[in-house]
C-alpha cells in the first residue's frame, strides 16, 4: 500500500548483502508535490458533490429509513443516505485538507467502497433490506463516483509508464536508484 520493505543485498540485487531498510513513500512525495494537487482536487470535488447532495436531503425532511422515492437531483434518497452522504463528503475534504498520500489512498479506498456499494445495492434493489432507498440511478451514480475518486486516487501511482522522476516508481525500483547514485557521486543538493 503506501510503504514498501527493501532488502538490499537480496537474489536479484546487486551489492552485498546490508541491513534491512524502510521506505515509506512519504518521504519521497513532499506535500507540494504537483500529484498531491490531483489528489486534493480528487478529493475535493467529489467530497463537495456528496455534500450537496447530502444537505439538500436533509433539507427535504425526508424520514430517515423512508423509501417511497423520494428524489434529490433525480437520485432517491432518504435520512440515512443523506446523513452518510454528508460523512463521506466530510471525509473527503479531510482528504483534501491534508493531501498527499493520505489523500490518495482515501481516494482510491472510498473509490473501491463506491463501486462495491452499487454492486451491493444493485443486488437490493427491489428487497426489504434496501434501506438506502437506492434506485438503478443510485447505483449507476456510485458506480461513476467510484470510478473517479479511484482515478483521482491512482493517478500518478500506478501505470506501466510512470516516468523515472515518480516517487512511486522510484520507491518500486530502488536497484535503478542506487545505480543512479553510483553513476553519480556527487548529487547536486
Amino acid at each position: 500500500m503506501a510503504t514498501h520493505v527493501l532488502h538490499p543485498g537480496t537474489k536479484g540485487t546487486r551489492g552485498t548483502k546490508g541491513p534491512r531498510r524502510h521506505v515509506t513513500l512519504n518521504e519521497h512525495l513532499p506535500v507540494d508535490h504537483r500529484l498531491s494537487t490531483v489528489y486534493r482536487v480528487g478529493a475535493g470535488l467529489m467530497g463537495l458533490v456528496l455534500l450537496a447532495f447530502g444537505i439538500l436531503g436533509l433539507i427535504d425532511r425526508i424520514g430517515f429509513f423512508d423509501t417511497q422515492g423520494d428524489t434529490v437531483a433525480t437520485l432517491n434518497t432518504n435520512g440515512a443516505l443523506s446523513v452518510l452522504s454528508i460523512c463521506v463528503g466530510l471525509l473527503l475534504f479531510v482528504g483534501m485538507v491534508i493531501g498527499g498520500n493520505f489523500a490518495s489512498t482515501l481516494n482510491m479506498s472510498l473509490g473501491v467502497l463506491f463501486v462495491l456499494s452499487g454492486f451491493v445495492n444493485l443486488a437490493l434493489l427491489e428487497s426489504d433490506y434496501n434501506f438506502l432507498a437506492f434506485e438503478i440511478q443510485n447505483v449507476l451514480f456510485s458506480f461513476v463516483v467510484g470510478v473517479l475518486l479511484m482515478l483521482f486516487g491512482m493517478y500518478g501511482r500506478v501505470g506501466s509508464a510512470l516516468p523515472h522522476d515518480n516517487p512511486y516508481w522510484k520507491s518500486r525500483h530502488p536497484e535503478a536508484e542506487r545505480h543512479a547514485e553510483h553513476a553519480n557521486p556527487n548529487p547536486k543538493h
